[in-house]
This record gives structure tokens, sequence and C-alpha cells, in this order.
């Protein structure tokens, strides 16, 4: 399994897949043909249905610049195409075609070249073990606990890059909470971060500050990346605000350390990266499941940490939080990363810290493994009608094109 660190990409928002991942198709061609006056992008699947809403033709234009780039949605895809994010691109030299080449956005910002191995980087497959039963049983051979686990796997330079990611995570919540007014596209949707943490000295309902303090970082984060801002994937943009949220509310109330708060990114990242490499975390793939349930599960596991639960505890706080987050559709208002996404990342929030509260409780009696919670989210996924998976064709983004 590859490196925690394939998780958490630090970039801007607001799609891993339909903004960071062309992005970095984008680069790679351009450098391959660096002889080129000029590209095309031909854009299919759901990158075709809601890249412009997501920003895919903006992005694509300032990878390419200076040099010109047309950028089109193809209203058909091609008979071969094997994920439903994918794109072709063509260079020309004084008018003629001199190269072309298919990439696929996978989700997490990362891409497959068609026709090429993926590229085997540094921190490619730093764990022999690709399931969680396989994690667990090394643990209890060896007698240590998922921490130690991580270190003895990527080494203890893991823990600075985490860091790195917590600092930018802190951020983008800070910002978030800051800024005020408007995001940007046709759904003037206001930014409610501020607000929601403003009110929370006036609320005199004690059971209710908690849920009003993790929204307002969850809506914080969210609200950054619909406004195109820097944040981290966990495990994608969409999905952004979830763990952070999380883990910014329990630093205060437990009073972590950074250094705690590091191991639990560290946990969070081995569910996510064994969601990634075992099922999707792409909701053009498998829908919203794939996304915020991954993050909700990434989230319940790193609270399982900070709570100083057991193995089973936290397995137990990441399989709750995934499972009911099955059949979760992927159906964004016109294609923007807002409408029902930054709330659903708030939402989200919430339950990652039920699902550890019920783990703490209820470990001894579960019959579903996480590993089981995977595949079954993979094969929904699969089995989910593409109308639900990023196009903004079904679901809410249907019923609000009706509104009249």
């Amino acid at each position: 399994m590859r490196s925690i660190r394939d998780i958490y990409k630090i970039g801007k928002g607001p799609s891993s897949s339909h903004t960071m991942g062309p992005a970095f198709c984008a680069e790679q061609f351009q450098e391959e043909h660096p002889e080129a006056d000029s590209f095309r992008a031909i854009l299919y699947g759901s990158l075709s249905k809601t890249g412009k809403g997501h920003g895919t033709d903006r992005v694509l234009v300032d990878t390419f610049a200076p040099k010109a780039v047309e950028v089109v949605f193809s209203d058909t895809d091609p008979a071969n195409m094997k994920h439903p994010n994918t794109l072709d691109l063509v260079a020309f030299k004084d008018g003629n075609e001199i190269a072309r080449q298919r990439y696929e956005s996978i989700g997490g910002g990362d891409i497959v070249v068609e026709g090429r191995r993926r590229k085997v980087v540094e921190d490619d497959d730093v764990y022999m073990e690709n399931s969680f039963a396989e994690i667990k049983q090394f643990c209890t051979f060896r007698y240590v606990d998922l921490v130690q686990y991580i270190e003895l796997s990527e080494g203890k330079e893991i823990w600075d890059f985490l860091k790195t990611v917590w600092e930018a995570m802190q951020n983008e919540i800070h910002e978030g909470l800051s800024r005020e007014g408007m995001l940007p596209g046709p759904l003037h949707v206001h930014r409610k971060a501020k607000f929601l943490h403003e009110q929370v000295p006036q609320n005199k309902h004690a059971e209710l500050v908690e849920s009003q303090l993790v929204c307002s970082y969850a809506y914080a984060c969210s609200e950054q990346n619909a406004d195109n801002g820097i944040i981290v994937t966990a495990p994608t943009c969409g999905s952004c605000g979830v763990l952070p949220a999380v883990l910014y509310y329990l630093k205060d109330k437990r009073k972590l350390t950074d250094d705690q708060i590091v191991r639990c990114l560290g946990v969070a990242g081995l569910f996510g990266e064994l969601a990634k490499r075992n099922a999707s975390v792409s909701g053009a793939e498998c829908g919203c499941q794939a996304e915020v349930g991954v993050a909700c599960s990434m989230a319940a596991a790193a609270a399982g940490q900070a709570f100083g639960y057991t193995i089973d505890q936290i397995e137990y706080a990441a399989e709750v939080a995934l499972e009911h987050h099955l059949g979760l559709t992927c159906d964004p208002i016109c294609g923007l990363v807002q409408i029902p996404c930054i709330e659903r990342n708030a939402v989200a929030a919430m339950r990652a810290l039920n699902a550890a509260n019920i783990a703490f409780f209820l470990t001894g009696t579960r019959n579903i493994s996480y590993d089981m919670v995977l595949k079954s989210m993979y094969y929904t996924g699969l089995d989910m009608n593409q109308r639900y998976r990023e196009t903004s064709e079904g679901g809410l983004a249907k019923a609000y094109s009706r509104k009249g």
C-alpha cells in the first residue's frame, strides 16, 4: 500500500479530480511537448458534465498559459473509456497536430496516463499490508499500535510531513472563519462559517455548542475550497472539511498537542489510503460515499486515536462512519462544490464524532469489518446510476433545475 502522504495533498480547490488532476495532466503534457505552440483539451464523462462548475476549463487555461488551449466539453464519450474522469490532451505546432495523450483523473489529485504504468515514486508501496485485517494482524503479532506501525513503515520523517499538513489545515480554518461575502458562481451562496462561529458565545444551550463549533470549522474549510482557496485533500477537495473540523475541535476540547494531532492524522491517513487502494475516493466513480463517506471514516478513526482507543475500537469507529454513508450520491447543483457539498461536510464531521462514541461502547458486539464496508462501498458505487456520480444530472442537481 502506498504512503499516507498520497492521501494528503495541499493545493487549490474546488475539486481534486476536476481541478488538481487535470492541472497535473496539463503540466506533464506541456513538459513532454515544449515545442508545441498551442493545445486542445477534450473532456469526457463527469469532467465534461460538471467541468465548468468545478473550474476545469479555468485551471487548464491557467496551467497552459501563456500558450493557448482550446477546452472542448464533449457530448459523447469514447467507447473504450475506462474512468468517468477522462480527458485527451492534444499538442499543435504551426497548426498541425504533433502529439495526443489520454489521461484519467482518478480522484484525490492522482492521474493515470493511458498506455503507461503508473510512475513509481519514492513513497509508493511503503506498506506490505493491503487490508486492515492484515494491518491488525501485524500489530497484534508485534505488540505495536497503529502509530508505531505507521512509523515503522514510513519512518519518523512522516510526522514532520504531517505537521505541515496540520498547519495547512489550521490555516484554511482560520482564513475561512475570517471571510464573509458570496462564493463564486450562479447559486449566490453566502459564506456561513464566520456567522456560525460568532454565535457560539450567545448560545445558551451547552449541548449545541459542540455542534456549532464543529460545523463552523467544517464550513470554513469547505467554503475556502469552494472559493478556490488553498486546502488539504482529506481524501479529496470536496470532502476537505470533515477531518480538520473534528481535529480542530478535539485539540481545544482535549488540550491535544500538535504532536498528538499529527498522530491522529497518521491514523486517519491509513484508513483513507486503504479506501483509495481497495475501493475509491472518486465521486465520479462511486458517488459521494467515496468522498465524504471516506472522509467521515478517517475523522472517526482520528477521533478514536485522540480518545486513546484500542485498534479494534478505532476500526469500529471508521467502519460505522463509512457504513452509514453507503449509497450517498454525488449530485452537486450546477456542478459547483457548494450545494449540498459544504453542508454535507459539516454533517459528516458531527457523524464522525458520533461514530467514535458508538465504538467506545459497542466494539465487542460488532459483526462488520472496515474491509467489508470498503468492498460494499465500491460495488454500491459501481451499481449506482451514472446520474448520481458527479454528473449533475440527478438528485438535487436535477430537482434544483426545475425550480420555478
